[in-house]
């Protein structure tokens, strides 16, 4: 039994020798698919992020991103729905695998909504809890690659995947 214990905490130490540095910073981008009810289809998502690393698990991460962009015809009005989210979380990681990691996010986020037309120009915001999973691949000590879902509101949903550079 104490082999297998052993051995276990032995594959959680090497899997963690990719795993960030305490007192470190990255930054990344990523493009993804956003999901809003009562709206038709998926619309591409584009987002930023930094984060700092206090702990090999434990990470603070702001970011923002273009969760959806729609353009309307209506008769003679052309009209552009905007949404966009700015963000702020807690991202606790997990090791699982050699250079693999399963992580959770919490944090809040202020969404942003902007509808245009020739005639109209119109804009409100909300802030909500933000929340989401994801896997991170450490190709390098300094690059990974990771996808996540995010649920920045109730009625949306966001898949997206990216890459992150620490230093």
């Amino acid at each position: 039994m104490i082999k297998h214990i052993a051995a276990a905490a032995l594959v959680i130490v090497s899997s963690a020798a990719f795993a960030a540095q305490p007192g470190s910073f990255y930054a990344g981008a990523d493009v993804g698919r956003t999901k809003i009810d009562d709206i038709s289809g998926h619309d591409t998502s584009v987002g930023a992020f930094v984060g700092y690393n206090f702990h090999q698990n434990v990470a603070i991460e702001a970011g923002y991103r273009r969760l959806a962009e729609t353009d309307y015809g209506f008769g003679a009005y052309d009209t552009n729905v905007r949404v966009n989210q700015a963000a702020l979380s807690l991202v606790g990681s997990l090791p699982v695998a050699e250079n693999l990691s399963v992580y959770g996010r919490l944090g809040v986020n202020r969404l942003e909504g902007r509808v245009s037309s020739n005639v109209y120009t119109a804009k409100d915001s909300d802030t909500k809890a933000l929340y989401g999973i994801g896997m991170s691949y450490a190709i390098t000590p300094a690059v990974a690659a990771r996808v996540e879902v995010q649920k920045p509101a109730s009625d949306a949903t966001n898949l997206s995947a990216g890459v992150a550079f620490q230093f």
